[in-house]
């Protein structure tokens, strides 16, 4: 903990405390602080300080760095005038760190920037260590001290002494350039390579020890120290002595320009409207097709170019359609990895999810774009990367494609953005501390995911788009399995509902056995429709087309034509020629049955199966007459079924009970509710769980509040801890003692059992008149359990 900063947090009052708490919700996040030093230690946690410096523009991130340029301790004017522009520039900047605990006035008002931020920046603005470093250190010897204060005609006296001596000269620009002058040629040139492209570089080490070499004249006279033999470094003082007064580190207060032109919000708007329902009907489609077909994975991880294909094309989607809707289900978790089946099959949850409403559905798929730590069309080196394959950058694809969007969002309602290289600059002046070359590599990526998902348009960002930028600080990462603060946000949800509400419920069918869907069909409308006919085309109508093999497939999955008409009839007015169909392909669906001997075919009319027998095109089935009604196949069965669908049979599988198979995903029994049966045989939970409640946020004031009223004598001394603890939890053998003695002196997690056989998890607990006043993580808050009454103290590991 910062001495400092708990200094000046003590000076704050409520309302800037409130601020301050405001933009730092990782300090109030339970177990919340319940004293200041506690406060001052989760806002200077190293991590902590990184999540919030990802967060912050690039001109507090320049403030920042050139702040530590010059120390870490800096005045306003100091730092002004080294950083080239006025106090009131800067200010603004100055006083954002201060709002996000990366830097505070110390008691003589100077500029203190976090330990957390120095440790991420070991060379600012391109700046080594500072001149202390190397002559305070042990390798540097008293003997080679007065020499280099000999080399730089310095006085001898005392170490301390003759090192602020030294310190000045090397950081005196007038004097370093002079001593330049008459240094050997080619110093100038070295020198400067290590002042604005160093300041640690690799050297020959030998130059170093060779006389009149400029290696040589650097180091005798401080301006170079070696670590090792092959490695030297430039002193901060030195580096800026040489960059030369007029040297000022970059400051860019105002963000690039991004060009942008209007666009119809009509048009915006209608896009949105077609792409939403589209991703949410492909989804269920491509995860039908998966719990049928598994997706195997390679060697190397992922799922290979070919997979991707033949699921492209059976489902309808385009290639690139389907790589993103693969990664989104996975890290949905709607999609996992079976490992009876040997591939990728639809987990539980998409059971659950296939029940909800088409918006809600909307919102679990954008939620796990959100915060998916791959980029599924970025290109490398001009190719794609393997689907759910690994992806080295990360966590950072996932802020990538954060920045974009945000950058968008920022234009004016309906202007679209022209210029992609305008578009990665802004998103770097927002978001600094990602790579450029990656935001690069992911901006034209996200830009075509975004227009899948319905979030662009027209190169212009869309209400629901909008919606989703905003909830940035609440995304959550990958390893998530649901983001319930994105999937439940009341802006997300309005958006999500009206991006819907343009589907179509209903359908024309014609005397031609198609079906006409005039706009973006429900994902409802759109999974009956493909059940039982074949697509023929999509856009703003989808067509269908009924056939004897597309009806036949709806009765594989299980269904009757009763039934099936009954369901089409929900969703328009059936024609005859359709009703006849659907009736003549189950009235001939089962008169041929096959089982497994490898295998029997059955048939109760003798004429149709010498027919069969007698076929030229399935003589490689091997079939041999056993009886009249009997045939045997060389083949499996479900190759046999495979050949005499080929060729017009319609025949079903049929168990050795004799009864028939209908194939249905396996599903593990639920813990609680009922099962009901789907459309396709799949079953799922109709009482499923409720939506994960969504935890309101931290109120800062109310914290701030409480904190600034916190009495300070709760703070204990060293020591007594283990005698309260010793004399009132007298139940406790010695080492659980000790393990309770941690949890409050250390905050460490731990499982107490009291006496009346109650359990809770706590931390993060203090003594008060004989009671441990501890964070109970079942309650969610702060309760007090008598020290008399614990009697089992366990280790806890989360």
């Amino acid at each position: 903990m910062d001495d400092d900063l708990l200094g000046w947090l003590k000076t704050l009052d409520e309302d800037r405390l409130t601020r301050l708490l405001a933009n730092r919700p990782d300090a109030i996040a339970p177990p919340w602080p319940r004293r200041l030093d506690t406060l001052a230690q989760r806002l200077g946690s190293g991590f902590a300080v990184i999540g919030v410096m990802r967060g912050l523009p690039l001109p507090a991130i320049e403030v920042a760095q050139a702040s530590l340029a010059l120390g870490g301790r800096v005045g306003l004017e100091e730092l002004a005038r080294f950083m080239g522009v006025p106090e009131a520039e800067v200010a603004p900047w100055i006083d954002r760190l201060f709002d996000h605990a990366l830097a505070w006035p110390d008691a003589e008002g100077r500029i203190r920037v976090a330990e957390g931020v120095a440790r991420w920046w070991t060379a600012p603005c391109g700046l080594g260590e500072p001149l202390t470093h190397y002559l305070d250190s042990w390798t540097v010897s008293a003997d080679a001290l007065r020499t280099l204060a000999r080399t730089l005609g310095l006085p001898q006296g005392p170490k301390r002494r003759t090192v602020t001596r030294i310190i000045e000269v090397l950081s005196d620009p007038g004097r370093v350039t002079a001593m330049i002058g008459r240094a050997p040629e080619g110093t100038r040139r070295l020198l400067e390579g290590f002042a604005w492209d160093g300041p640690v570089r690799d050297v020959d080490g030998g130059r170093f020890v060779t006389p009149g070499t400029p290696e040589k004249w650097a180091g005798d006279h401080g301006l170079l120290f070696r670590p090792s033999w092959n490695v030297a470094e430039m002193p901060r003082e030195v580096a800026l002595a040489v960059r030369g007064p007029g040297y000022h580190p970059p400051f860019t207060p105002v963000p690039p320009d991004l060009a942008g032109v209007p666009v119809d919000p009509e048009t915006v708007d209608h896009l949105m409207m077609l792409a939403a329902p589209h991703v949410v009907e492909r989804c269920s489609a491509m995860l039908e097709n998966t719990a049928k077909v598994p997706l195997p994975l390679l060697k190397a991880g992922g799922i290979g170019v070919r997979e991707v294909r033949r699921l492209a094309r059976d489902t309808g989607c385009d290639e690139d359609e389907t790589r993103l809707l693969l990664e989104v289900c996975a890290v949905a978790r709607l999609l996992a990895w079976d490992e009876p089946a040997g591939g990728l099959m639809p987990t539980e949850k998409f059971d659950r999810w296939r029940l909800d409403d088409s918006a809600a559905r909307l919102r679990v798929l954008l939620s796990a774009w959100w915060r998916m730590e791959r980029s599924s069309l970025r290109r490398v080196d001009g190719r794609y990367g393997t689907v759910l394959g690994d992806d080295l950058a990360g966590a950072s694809v996932a802020r990538a494609r954060r920045a974009v969007l945000g950058v968008l969002a920022r234009l004016p309602a309906s202007t679209a953005c022209t210029g992609m290289d305008g578009l990665v600059r802004a998103a770097h002046w927002h978001a600094p501390l990602l790579d450029m070359p990656l935001l690069a590599e992911c901006a034209p990526a996200v830009l075509e995911e975004a227009r899948m998902l319905g979030l662009v348009a027209c190169d212009a960002v869309t209400d629901l788009g909008r919606a989703l930028a905003s909830l940035d600080t609440v995304a959550g990462d990958e390893n998530d399995d649901c983001a319930p603060a994105v999937e439940n946000d009341p802006v997300l949800v309005e958006c999500s509902v009206r991006a819907l509400a343009s589907v179509r419920r209903s359908a024309l069918f014609g005397a031609d056995l198609t079906a006409v869907v005039t706009g973006p069909p429900s994902a409802e409308l759109a999974e009956l429709l493909d059940r039982a006919a074949d697509r023929e085309s999509r856009g703003t109508a989808s067509v269908w087309r009924f056939t004897p093999a597309s009806v036949r497939r709806a009765m594989d999955a299980g269904h009757t034509a009763d039934a099936l008409l009954a369901d089409l009839a929900e969703v328009g007015a059936v024609p005859q020629p359709l009703d006849y169909l659907v009736r003549d392909v189950a009235r001939r669906h089962g008169e041929v049955t096959v089982t497994t001997v490898a295998c029997i075919v059955q048939a109760s009319d003798p004429a149709l199966l010498a027919e069969i027998a007698g076929h030229r095109r399935l003589s490689r089935l091997g079939l041999r007459l056993l009886a009249p009604t009997v045939l045997a196949s060389a083949q499996p069965a479900d190759r046999t079924l495979a050949a005499l669908r080929e060729n017009g049979y319609a025949p079903v599988p049929v168990e050795d009970t004799g009864e028939i198979t209908v194939r249905r995903a396996r599903v593990d029994e639920p813990q609680n509710g009922r099962l009901i049966l789907l459309p396709g045989g799949r079953v799922a939970e109709l009482e499923q769980p409720p939506h994960p409640l969504v935890e309101p946020p931290p109120d800062p004031g109310e914290h701030a509040r409480r904190l600034l009223s916190a009495e300070s004598h709760v703070a204990q001394a060293g020591g007594r801890t283990w005698a309260v603890i010793g004399r009132m939890a007298s139940r406790l053998p010695t080492a659980q003692q000790s393990l309770l003695g941690f949890v409050v002196d250390r905050g460490v997690r731990a499982a107490i059992t009291l006496a009346d056989g109650l359990t809770a998890t706590v931390s993060h607990g203090e003594l008060r008149s004989g009671v441990l006043d501890a964070w109970c993580e079942e309650a969610g808050d702060y309760l007090e359990f008598p020290l008399a009454d614990i009697i089992e103290v366990r280790g806890a590991y989360a």
